[in-house]
């Protein structure tokens, strides 16, 4: 893979642009998650947590409580025991009543009350001495998609739990481990992504600038996740693998464009935005590298 990088960028940007329109014209495959473990379950009985609990466990992944592990043998790592999570269930109670029949004869009647519990559990990783039970793949590492990655080491890039998001706030990534990813190619262009998105930070390329670039579902997000996988296609581009990730990312994009009345003009525009990232990403920009990647790409 070394001649990758000898590839012009521009063309690797139109390339890539031009291939996602002409998907997107020719009609896409339904967009598929490309890492497992969407819901919490629980370690011992394997069965999701439902209701109310998919609100109060912050991660996908396993969970189990500290009696459970401690009987598997497995530890508490320091620092971790605080970070217990609420599972809730109802407890059914019988409250038996005399009352008179309307035979005037005493009988007993009895009604089921159910009562709220609730009790601790801790996510598997808080735990030394357990292996996840979740199905994993064996992947090689790809030189050229790994060299992109250690390019740009101004935002860390976590693997807390089983969800793929930048954190503006505390300007941090979380991608799902390399082993829950069904090609190591959907790997990278999911740590793409989001490296993508990391790049509007103020500090950097400063698109961020509405007060509703993170509010789900609003014109700004929408847009936004446009630059970011189109930024991640460009990306895959750059590192060789894009013909295994491209039908993904078009698939993804045609969904966020419908929330935007399927204007394919915005593409081009988002596509402007997602060459800034790249070059930013591929360059780990200082000041006067983030001027001339603003100036030549205008």
């Amino acid at each position: 893979m070394e001649g990758v990088f000898n590839l012009a960028k521009k063309n690797v940007y139109d390339y890539v642009t031009e291939r996602i329109i002409k998907q997107l014209e020719e009609g896409t495959i339904p967009w598929q998650k490309p890492w497992k473990g969407g819901l919490p379950i629980n370690y011992i009985s394997r069965k999701p947590y439902r209701g109310i609990n998919l609100t109060l466990l912050p991660y996908s992944g396993e969970y189990l409580t500290f009696k459970q592990a401690k009987k598997l043998g497995a530890t508490l790592k320091e620092g971790e025991s605080k970070n217990w999570h609420m599972v809730t269930f109802f407890k059914f109670n019988d409250y038996k009543k005399e009352v008179v029949n309307k035979k005037g004869e005493k009988e007993i009647k009895i009604k089921t009350y159910p009562i709220l519990r609730y009790y601790k559990v801790y996510h598997i990783d808080s735990f030394d001495g357990l292996e996840s039970k979740l199905d994993v793949s064996e992947h090689d590492p790809i030189e050229s998609a790994e060299e992109i990655l250690n390019r740009y080491s101004e935002v860390p890039i976590y693997h807390k739990d089983n969800r793929a998001y930048y954190q503006p706030k505390n300007d941090v990534i979380n991608v799902p481990k390399k082993e829950l990813f069904e090609t190591i190619e959907e790997y990278y262009s999911t740590a793409f992504h989001e490296m993508v998105h990391s790049t509007g930070h103020e500090e950097r390329l400063d698109r961020f600038t509405n007060t509703d670039q993170f509010q789900f579902g609003s014109e700004s997000y929408s847009f936004e996740e446009l630059v970011a996988e189109l930024g991640s296609s460009m990306l895959c581009g750059i590192a060789g693998i894009e013909d295994v990730t491209i039908d993904n990312s078009a698939s993804y994009i045609k969904g966020w464009l419908s929330k935007l009345k399927n204007d394919k003009h915005l593409i081009v525009k988002a596509s402007s935005q997602a060459q800034k990232a790249c070059d930013y990403i591929q360059n780990l920009s200082s000041q006067q590298n983030i001027k001339e990647v603003n100036e030549n790409v205008a």
